[in-house]
């Protein structure tokens, strides 16, 4: 069992996925980058932030996991859109070209930040003004960074990804996993043995 930092439905699903019993303790952390920060480092920054808050505001002494995810381009963050226009920018920088998407992952257990990076490149076809109007339509861009989201309809908008695909929709397996193996916690793998 584990605390999660986080509001997220996608993550609390990727939990799910494999087998780590968690329980929702979200947080809220200032999310300004700082001048001069590169995405990495801000997402790890805020994966820790995150960590830190839920690990000091938690009402047991379980293991905190914080997570956050970046989309970047041309090492720019492309956060949440603000509203239309910021999303329909954003959607037509996308379009025809590979961005990169930094997932940063968290876990605080026994007083101590565990931390790792998942780096995923993501490539988009060329998208048409009508095919941005009708995603943001759906509704589906309003809440993702990078105003698309790869588990929705944001999915017929990528060609093909180099990385991790968990990592894109918010939380890298992978490294998840290595962070709760190198601190003796188990996964549901670790449950079948």
């Amino acid at each position: 069992m584990l605390i999660l930092a986080s509001a997220s439905p996608r993550r609390r699903e990727l939990l799910d996925q494999i087998g780590v019993a968690w329980r929702a303790h979200p947080v809220d952390v200032d999310e300004t980058p700082q001048a001069g920060e590169s995405p990495a480092d801000f997402a790890r920054r805020m994966a820790a932030a995150k960590a830190w808050a839920g690990y000091e505001s938690a009402p047991s002494p379980l293991p905190v996991l914080g997570a956050d995810t970046v989309v970047s381009l041309d090492g720019d963050i492309l956060g949440k859109p603000r509203d239309r226009e910021d999303a329909m920018a954003m959607l037509g920088r996308l379009s025809g070209r590979s961005h990169t998407v930094l997932s940063a992952v968290a876990l605080i257990h026994q007083g101590i930040c565990h931390q790792a990076l998942s780096t995923t490149r993501v490539c988009f076809r060329v998208l048409s003004p009508d095919d941005m109007s009708a995603y943001w339509a759906s509704g589906e861009p309003a809440d993702k960074a990078g105003a698309y989201g790869i588990q929705g309809l944001g999915a017929l908008f990528v060609a093909h990804i180099e990385g991790s695909y968990s990592g894109v929709v918010g939380l890298p397996l992978f490294e998840t996993g290595e962070l709760l193996h190198r601190c003796g916690l188990k996964s549901g793998i670790d449950n079948q043995t």
